[in-house]
């Protein structure tokens, strides 16, 4: 269950991924906005997509909105934050082009995020469904 999980995980964060990467690009390259501010504008567009996906396919999760939402948006908001330093430290000591600190940060945040979301967010142990 926990390796189907994670490919589950894996495959809804590709989505996920996606939206991320169109908006940090298209906010880098087409509109001239810092890469950091992009990658966290795009990091939200991204766990917005995740968060129904995750709950209903990845997870199958019965947890009420009211429960799981709060916890997702706290994993996500510290993935956030792990994202923002890794982009910050990639580019600005390390001299990383921006996109490859940014594939560097998201295995990083997936972990964190499939851990938190299977073990936190999601865990059906006592909730109600709704």
């Amino acid at each position: 269950m926990f390796v189907k999980q994670f490919i589950r995980f894996t495959g809804v964060g590709a989505i996920g991924t996606t939206g991320h990467y169109i908006t940090l690009i298209v906010l880098v390259e087409a509109l001239g906005t810092d890469a950091v501010f992009a990658s966290l504008a795009g990091f939200i567009v991204g766990a917005l997509i995740n968060y129904q996906l995750n709950r209903s396919y990845t997870f199958q999760s019965t947890a009420n909105h009211r429960s799981a939402l709060p916890k997702f948006f706290i994993i996500a908001a510290i993935g956030a934050l792990l994202n923002t330093v890794i982009m910050a430290f990639a580019i600005q000591q390390a001299g990383l082009h921006y996109f490859l600190s940014q594939v560097l940060a998201t295995c990083i945040v997936l972990v964190w995020g499939f851990v938190g979301n299977r073990f936190w967010t999601f865990n059906n142990a006592g909730n109600e469904n709704g």
